[in-house]
């Protein structure tokens, strides 16, 4: 079986603990797992396809090593044109025979067991050529998502996501069930489909395809060619209109976490029914969401349904229930451009990471910066600012200008404004640095690459 993970993502719904550099899919949250590798974990031993975009690729290639998992490949798109053309371009690099599987990437499954059992019925109905989808029977009448009405295995209708009064029919009726977002069936199945009742998404994704080139298992979209297929989910292109659709019942213990009040349903809880990951010492305090992902301790006196969410930069409070208008909390920060939508103080990088450990705009910011080995970041130049590289520990290969040397623990170098200049860790550990800069604009986008080992000129 193949199986394609869709595992992009804006970040705004788990906002903070999720951005759009590091959506809720990456976010380590269950055990110092993120749902990312649950995924995986679940689907093993089978081939997966991963379809993600430049900025999450390489979270995606450094979660996947942490679990020990190769056989991977990519497509990466520029930007997202929704399910159904995703879906279409992995499709396009299998044999039209092979069973796909589709999952995102960003949803919690309790019960593993139940849920390999459900793939077992789902690969038979597939292999005779159906489109298979997967119903969760609603345990609530929620309004944020679809529904599946169906008899037994036969679909007799797809629902948009309801209004409540009729989502506590659809409840009462047993025959409706949540759309879950996966699917499977055979590669050519979906592709014949798909060219039957979108045949611009079908027409588009296969140009699409032939106009790239693969290395490495990697296969890059051009924004060009992504831009010209049409945006369209799998549902509205292809599943509401098949008349050889088939479900499943996943009684999986599934959620979409969607929202920070889903989120506090599949956490432990302490005596008070406190879902509690990170410090927290509670006094009359019952019924709350506490996360902390610093080493702050989280207090809490005579408080109740509260959610108190704590990073590096961000502060969320909110009582349950109102956790949907973190979405807006998020709009709101992008219209200020507000870095905060997109990074959290520690970004991960295709050749490491860097944190914000302290900064005053227009004036000097200072980061930890950690090259994996073996590795080197680009041949570059900034305009507007100067950078001191202080070694802390691991070895420094530097270009500066016409120079190149070498810097070892507790050595240091001086990058002028508009100099050339490269830092590589050509060593077996990982090299530590800190980067002092001081200028008028310390903004990322102050870069020009001349050379990158990651495309990213």
């Amino acid at each position: 079986m193949k199986i394609v993970i869709l595992a992009g993502g804006s970040g705004t719904r788990l906002w903070p603990l999720s951005r759009k550099s590091s959506p809720k899919q990456f976010i380590k949250i269950f055990n110092n797992r993120s749902l990312f590798q649950e995924t995986i974990e679940r689907n093993k031993p089978h081939q997966f396809m991963v379809v993600t975009n430049e900025t999450q690729y390489f979270l995606v290639v450094d979660q996947a090593a942490e679990s020990k998992i190769k056989n991977l490949s990519y497509i990466l798109e520029p930007m997202g044109r929704n399910t159904a053309p995703a879906i279409a371009l992995a499709c396009l690099k299998f044999d039209p025979e092979d069973i796909v599987l589709v999952t995102p990437s960003d949803h919690f499954i309790e019960n593993v067991d139940n849920y390999r059992q459900m793939m077992k019925e789902a690969e038979t109905l597939a292999s005779d050529g159906y489109l298979v989808t997967f119903g969760i029977k609603p345990s609530f009448p929620s309004t944020g998502y679809g529904y599946i009405e169906s008899d037994g295995t036969n679909v007799l209708s797809f629902k948009e996501k309801p209004e409540l009064a009729l989502a506590k029919k659809y409840l009462e009726k047993k025959s409706f069930f949540w759309n879950s977002g996966m699917f499977m069936f055979k590669a050519g199945a979906y592709l014949n489909e798909l060219k039957k009742n979108a045949p611009e998404i079908y027409s588009k994704s296969v140009k699409a395809i032939k106009k790239t080139i693969t290395e490495n298992n990697i296969t890059r979209i051009s924004e060009e060619n992504m831009m010209d297929i049409p945006s369209d989910s799998i549902d509205y292109a292809v599943m509401e209109k098949c008349k050889t659709v088939k479900m499943v019942f996943a009684d999986i213990g599934w959620s979409d976490l969607g929202s920070f009040d889903e989120l506090s349903n599949v956490i432990p809880k302490d005596t008070d029914n406190n879902a509690v990951i990170g410090q927290h010492l509670p006094l009359d305090s019952k019924n709350n969401l506490i996360i902390s992902k610093t080493d702050k301790l989280i207090s809490t006196i005579g408080v109740e349904d509260l959610i108190i969410i704590e990073t590096d930069d961000a502060l969320l409070v909110t009582k349950k229930g109102h956790s949907q208008k973190v979405k807006q909390i998020v709009e709101k920060l992008a219209q200020i451009n507000s870095p905060l939508t997109d990074i959290h103080t520690t970004v991960h990088r295709p050749w490491g990471t860097y944190q914000i450990l302290l900064e005053m705009p227009e004036k000097y910011k200072i980061k930890k910066i950690v090259v994996s080995p073996k590795h080197k970041l680009s041949l570059q130049k900034h305009f507007h600012r100067n950078e001191h590289w202080i070694v802390v520990s691991g070895m420094a290969k530097i270009t500066n200008g016409t120079e190149s040397y070498y810097l070892k623990e507790n050595e240091s170098t001086y990058i002028p404004m508009g100099q050339i200049h490269r830092l590589e860790n050509p060593g077996k550990i990982d090299l530590v640095m800190i980067e002092a800069q001081v200028g008028g604009y310390l903004g990322e986008d102050d870069i020009v690459r001349l050379d990158d080992d990651f495309k990213r000129i």
